[in-house]
């Protein structure tokens, strides 16, 4: 075992993170908000033509920050995962959502 695998465990997502591609208008403040960097610009257009914010599928912290940096109401929603959960979505926990 290597010293870079002792000092940084795997570590759990402990948020999760949803993107509604009919809200989202592409303008990137989520993805510049997010202080994991767990957002990034889609390369395909919504019906609206829009390149839509997409979650990485890893890295998510639950904070809400993207949430909060949204100006469209219900384009992002967050989920906080409660600990030792069997299956993450199951057990997610409504954090922030409009």
């Amino acid at each position: 075992m290597t010293v870079a695998e002792k000092t940084s465990p795997e570590k759990r997502d402990r948020g999760l993170l949803r993107v509604d591609v009919n809200e989202c208008k592409g303008c990137g403040l989520c993805i510049e908000a997010c202080p994991p960097k767990a957002i990034h610009l889609s390369e395909r257009l919504n019906h609206y033509g829009y390149r839509t914010a997409t979650y990485n599928g890893t890295g998510c912290t639950g904070c809400g920050i993207c949430f909060m940096a949204c100006p469209e109401p219900g384009a992002i929603t967050v989920l906080r995962l409660r600990r030792g959960a069997a299956t993450q979505q199951e057990e997610a926990l409504a954090c922030a959502s409009n």
